[in-house]
């Protein structure tokens, strides 16, 4: 049956991070152990504040290629992917 798109249902799922990451795993240690907060103030030059687009949070970026250097992925696209799951 051919339906067009004016009829959209919208769900949300509500999911709590902490469900989804063991208690035991090695990403909780290295979170635990390591602040990361010093990344901002180090590429704090590098940014225009007024100009250009919003960027992507410079910690998060370090963090997808920290994970992928400790789980040995090698390649960008995978990492994405591996990181959504």
């Amino acid at each position: 049956m051919l339906r067009s798109n004016k009829e959209k249902q919208n769900e949300l799922e509500f999911v709590c991070i902490e469900e989804l990451v063991p208690e035991d795993h090695l990403l909780r240690k290295v979170d635990k152990h390591i602040d990361f907060s010093f990344i901002t103030d180090k590429v704090r030059p590098l940014y225009c504040e007024n100009n250009g687009r919003p960027s992507i949070d410079p910690v998060v970026l370090f963090k997808m290629m920290f994970i992928g250097y400790l789980f040995g992925i090698r390649s960008e696209r995978q990492l994405e992917k591996e990181i959504r799951v």
